[in-house]
């Protein structure tokens, strides 16, 4: 026997399927007030050349004018959902006074419209690394706890106006990044490293987080059926193997990245001890007993996880220099696992159980909370070489990743977790953090030697297909000698 039989995978009813983006990776500067930059302006701006061919948030996908194209692929694939953005620069022209710009706020409600009107669900992340630089110069961002002020009043205001049309919420995307990159391992501008300033930030984006969900409840905001959540990236981190100091390095990692926004989310506290372990390495954050208390009395409704690769790792065999800053690496090393599958476009691990052992962690150590993968995805370099005669990208790759990643996803349903839908990353190829275009993730191809005009890729009626069907069939997974 030299292949795999098939088997049929079947979406459980009310299941969704959609896919992601974020405001500044697809929007562009377009009517842009100077005084308007966001982080990620602040950074190309000062930093450009580390952009991938120095493309970056400038043009983007120029969805500000071509939302109504890219609305009608949507409703062609027939998905059911949109994740994006609100842009907290561009919403407002005063951060402290929250004046709203009705200039950027009048497209967005026009572009809500046409989600709307075509019977795709909007889902707005009310920060996708967008904190205007305004606020990130004058107060390090987040470490501030008047910026965490500012944000839950410009939550307000974007739920006064949307909250009608706008059925799920969240307060931010992926909210251990930014200050990862900048505080605790400085690779990204302004390159200032400070540990106590990254767990500061992590602290405070849970605290906002959890004052939002209190806005929101409490302001009337929640329209029939409505959430609110946040959108955690989970890097699942395997032990090289079962020895104690592997295990404990696995249990750190997943702590320090994982667990540190997974907890006041969904538990409404951090674990036991954890305070204490960060006093003995000297990053404790300024926190008061009130907003402890806010955090456990204002747990979200749901929660959107990104997976996309897991993080192998083990007990480290060097000592940390006693004169270098903290960093969760004092707990573990890298392990690069012989033989692991790996895309060999963008230099991730391939490891489709990732979603089935997220999907049974949710349900034994989170009380079986409700979540949903809000990213997933591959990225490929140079998809052009891989068009046919009529032009249309054959993305045979990213249709097998999707399928193996649902299949293991709906196991994990089968078992009984409350996974609620699958998003894919992303809707049309879009501008990265300094990858800018280089790999792309679409199922929509953005052809920038073409005006940016747009194609289905041979994976967009992969997906249409699994929509309509609700099922898609799959190579069995059994063992077969050859």
């Amino acid at each position: 026997m030299e292949k795999n039989m098939k088997k049929t995978v079947k979406l459980p009813e009310n299941f969704f399927l959609g896919a992601a983006a974020s405001a500044w990776q697809t929007e562009g500067w377009s009517e842009k007030k100077e005084s308007q930059d966001s982080y990620i302006d602040l950074w190309y701006k000062e930093n450009k050349n580390v952009w991938h061919n120095g493309y970056g948030p400038a043009v983007a996908t120029d969805y500000y004018h071509r939302y109504k194209e890219d609305i009608a692929y949507m409703k062609e694939i027939g998905m059911n959902c949109y994740r994006t953005s609100l842009n907290w620069s561009r919403f407002l022209t005063d951060y402290e006074n929250i004046v709203v710009d009705e200039e950027y706020a009048n497209y967005y409600d026009k572009m809500l419209d046409e989600l709307i009107a075509q019977g795709i669900e909007p889902m707005v992340c009310l920060e996708h690394y967008e904190i205007p630089a305004e606020l990130f110069k004058k107060y390090d961002g987040f470490a501030s706890k008047r910026v965490v002020e500012l944000f839950v009043k410009y939550a307000q205001e974007a739920f006064k106006r949307y909250s009608h049309k706008v059925k799920y919420w969240f307060a931010f995307n992926e909210p251990v990044v930014v200050q990862t990159r900048i505080h605790l391992d400085a690779l990204r501008y302004p390159f200032y490293q400070d540990s106590k300033a990254w767990m500061q930030w992590n602290y405070n984006k849970a605290l906002a987080t959890n004052m939002i969900m209190k806005v929101y409840k409490e302001g009337g905001y929640r329209i029939a059926g409505g959430k609110f959540g946040t959108i955690i990236n989970v890097e699942t981190a395997y032990p090289r193997g079962n020895s104690p100091r592997d295990l404990e390095a696995a249990d750190k990692y997943d702590l320090f990245y994982n667990r540190i926004f997974l907890d006041p989310a969904i538990l409404g506290h951090y674990e036991e001890g954890f305070f204490d372990l960060l006093k003995k390495h000297d990053i404790l954050m300024e926190y008061t007993q009130e907003e402890l208390e806010i955090i456990q009395n204002n747990t979200l409704d749901w929660v959107g996880i990104n997976l996309y690769h897991p993080n192998r790792v083990k007990g480290r065999t060097t000592i940390v220099h006693p004169e270098a800053p903290f960093h969760p690496d004092f707990y573990y090393e890298e392990f690069n696992m012989p033989g692991k599958k790996m895309n060999p476009h963008r230099g991730w691990e391939i490891y489709p159980q990732i979603m089935y052992d997220m999907a049974m962690r949710m349900k034994n150590d989170y009380h079986n909370f409700e979540w949903f993968v809000a990213e997933s995805g591959m990225g490929v370099e140079n998809e052009k070489q891989y068009k046919n005669e009529s032009g249309m990208i054959q993305d045979d790759y990213r249709i097998e990743f999707i399928s193996m990643h649902l299949d293991w996803l709906l196991r994990g349903v089968t078992e009984g977790s409350n996974c609620k839908g699958y998003m894919l990353w992303a809707f049309t190829d879009n501008v990265s953090p300094m990858n800018a275009f280089k790999n792309r993730y679409g199922l929509v191809e953005i052809d920038l030697e073409d005006n940016r005009n747009r194609r289905l890729k041979k994976s967009a009626y992969f997906y249409k297909e699994i929509i309509e069907k609700r099922s898609f069939e799959i190579e069995t997974d059994e063992e077969v000698y050859k």
